[in-house]
């Protein structure tokens, strides 16, 4: 551990800076996911009601 409180705020920012990285990654690969599994549903749900 270190005295100087100037490195601990430093590393308090930098673990801030990763904690909002991966929940921003997070929210960007639910996001994903869900918008990709909608465009699957309306291509199931297109084929289905298709006139044949």
């Amino acid at each position: 551990m270190t005295d100087n409180p100037s490195e601990t705020d430093t590393a308090a920012e930098q673990e801030k800076w990763k904690e909002k990285g991966v929940a921003m990654r997070a929210f960007f690969y639910i996001f994903g996911t869900h918008v990709f599994a909608g465009f699957v549903w309306l291509l199931f749900y297109l084929g289905q009601h298709a006139q044949k």
